[in-house]
């Protein structure tokens, strides 16, 4: 059973990656940030590429806040081999200026240098500290894959071509805070320490992206209502077949777990499943 399910991990992956077509225009869902020259979009908006260097890196948002949805984009981090470069897709509600670690609501998708190690994380309006970090089956850095974020009043989902692999749950009645603010998504390109040493003669790094459109409700609506198909009981949680498809992958691939540690537990990892 375990080799069947690794299998069709594998087997939803590449069918994912192989027919997945670039849709979306950039400049309908998002604008420019930050990066100056370390930013450029193709004349038809359907590619990004992010640039970083020994000066600067450079990040695009999305025009729009929104309160609920299902949220994708394909990435390719960059082909050179370093630690220390960090490639994202996020939602926050945290506003551009704010200290990244003071007290808000972020969902994160990371790549930690450009080995293939992705983490994600949620900050649960505090500073976060939820990581869980994920050697790939792939490497992300020879072609493009989804990395995707579903959000409701009822989970928190991360899935990576459509495979899901990590599930934070609304435990409000249990008195756990759940994410309810406006969040606008970014992607960047930037350099930590926390991340590694960057091998800077390796420069300049490119991480590139597409399909960016999304299912999503604007800050104000109804956010929760079921007209929207994100909101329907079908996405209230996980079936069993994705339950065992993501048991099976986070035994395989997943390196890092706040969960398993009595220093970096929370309240909700007895309740995540």
């Amino acid at each position: 059973m375990a080799f069947l399910i690794i299998s069709t991990i594998i087997l939803l992956g590449a069918f994912s990656t192989q027919t997945k077509v670039a849709v979306g225009n950039f400049h309908k869902y998002y604008s420019y940030l930050w990066g100056n020259d370390h930013f450029s979009v193709d004349p038809q908006g359907n590619h990004v590429q992010l640039l970083m260097d020994p000066s600067y890196g450079a990040g695009f948002k999305s025009k729009s806040a929104y309160e609920s949805g299902l949220f994708h984009i394909r990435m390719k981090i960059p082909e050179k081999k370093t630690g220390g470069i960090v490639t994202t897709f996020y939602l926050t509600a945290a506003p551009d200026n704010q200290d990244p670690n003071a007290n808000h609501f972020e969902f994160d998708y990371e790549f930690l240098g450009t080995n293939g190690t992705v983490q994600t994380n949620v900050y649960n309006n505090d500073g976060g500290h939820r990581e869980q970090s994920f050697n790939l089956w792939f490497n992300p850095s020879k072609d493009f894959h989804t990395y995707e974020i579903l959000w409701n009043s009822k989970q928190i989902q991360f899935r990576i071509d459509n495979i899901p692999i990590r599930v934070f749950k609304n435990h409000r009645a249990r008195g756990i805070e759940y994410p309810s603010r406006p969040m606008y998504i970014l992607s960047s390109i930037w350099n930590a320490d926390w991340a590694g040493a960057v091998d800077w003669s390796q420069s300049p790094f490119v991480a590139q992206f597409q399909d960016f459109d999304f299912n999503a409700c604007p800050a104000q609506a109804r956010c929760s209502s079921e007209r929207y198909f994100w909101n329907k009981p079908d996405f209230w949680k996980l079936n069993d077949k994705e339950k065992r498809i993501m048991a099976t992958f986070r035994r395989r691939y997943m390196i890092y777990n706040y969960c398993s540690s009595p220093s970096t537990r929370k309240p909700e990892c007895s309740l995540n499943g």
